[in-house]
């Protein structure tokens, strides 16, 4: 694959030959709109802050909300309550500066989502341009879920940074495509720069084998036989079910249809939606199979844990940390992993 090394400027020449194509979205360091993702407008390298953006990459790939279809509710219209689909402007994105952890999640989701032709969509309507991490945040913990501060899984292209420039790799054929825009910019990259950059996915992995990965020894335990553990209590006593943490993840998809109408048109929504709540798994009937709040509990860490890996392999968890991070009661994910380790 295509391989360059880009000094700031010509990071801003490339931003700037793709924005003829594409809508670029960076993180936003300051100002109200800190912590989300932001139309670039000015085609410089943007600043970067360590560690990951509030919001998740998610957001591309299940937009919030996501129109799936439009209808008309006038009676007179020939096409009353006919769907139409809903008009697109057209452009594509690229998502720039997204962390490993987060870049993996797109794989992990499109695990679940292989029948989820609006996923499945807007996988081709993004492109990632994924930043390897050169500073680990107290709440990362990539490393102890299967992934990599140095990882590229999921990335088109990806950057690293190397003495103030950036040696691009592209991963993928749309990421040899995006980076032969930066080729009259960039410079060959050399066997030193090469040697640099496995050096430092050399150091990452042998950061990860220091560290005792609970991935491999969760997959291992039987954790059905926890299934009415106490511990499950206690837990839930802590959680007040804000869901902030299932809208945080980037590994939940959890979603809610619905229809909306005004002024005699309307149009059928997916929006995120979270299991933490009470109203998630209400029957129709008015039966609920997790009415208590230690059963959602419960099933949210062992979706994560049990559940998803027994069907699709990895465990359903990057190591972002925004639930870390964000908790209002401080629930770490990381203390349950190894408390169901211990039990």
């Amino acid at each position: 694959m295509k391989a360059l090394k880009l000094d700031r400027n010509a990071i801003g020449q490339w931003l700037s030959a793709m924005a003829g194509e594409r809508d670029i979205y960076v993180p936003a360091p300051d100002g109200p709109a800190k912590g989300t993702w932001t139309l670039l407008t000015d085609y410089s390298m943007p600043e970067i802050k360590p560690g990951v953006p509030a919001r998740p990459v998610k957001n591309f790939l299940f937009p919030q909300p996501e129109t799936l279809l439009k209808f008309s509710t006038v009676p007179t219209d020939p096409n009353c309550c006919l769907p139409s689909e809903p008009e697109e402007n057209g452009r594509k994105n690229v998502v720039f500066g997204v962390r490993p952890c987060d870049a993996r999640s797109i794989g992990l989701n499109a695990l679940a989502c292989k029948a989820d032709t609006y996923y499945q969509a807007n996988m081709e309507k993004n492109a990632i341009i994924g930043l390897t991490c050169s500073q680990v945040c107290s709440t990362c913990f990539c490393s102890e879920t299967g992934g990599s501060p140095m990882g590229t899984e999921g990335c088109d292209v990806s950057l690293t940074e190397i003495d103030g420039s950036y040696i691009a790799r592209a991963m993928t054929e749309r990421g040899e495509a995006l980076l032969a825009l930066a080729e009259s910019s960039g410079k060959e990259v050399t066997d030193s720069d090469i040697s640099a950059v496995e050096a430092l996915e050399e150091k990452a992995r042998a950061g990860s084998d220091e560290i005792r990965n609970p991935e491999e020894q969760l997959r291992a335990k039987d954790l059905m036989e926890l299934y009415n553990a106490p511990f499950w209590q206690e837990l839930a006593d802590r959680c007040i079910n804000c869901g902030a943490c299932t809208f945080l993840c980037p590994t939940c998809y959890c979603f809610d249809i619905q229809d909306e109408t005004l002024h005699g048109k309307g149009r059928r929504i997916r929006c995120q939606d979270s299991c933490m709540f009470p109203l998630f798994t209400l029957h129709a009937s008015g039966h609920n199979p997790r009415g208590q709040k230690i059963q959602r509990v419960r099933n949210r860490f062992m979706h994560k844990m049990k559940y998803f890996p027994d069907r699709f392999g990895p465990i359903s968890c990057v190591g972002c940390g925004r639930c870390v991070r964000d908790c209002p009661v401080n629930i770490d994910i990381r203390e349950v992993m190894r408390s169901l380790l211990h039990i």
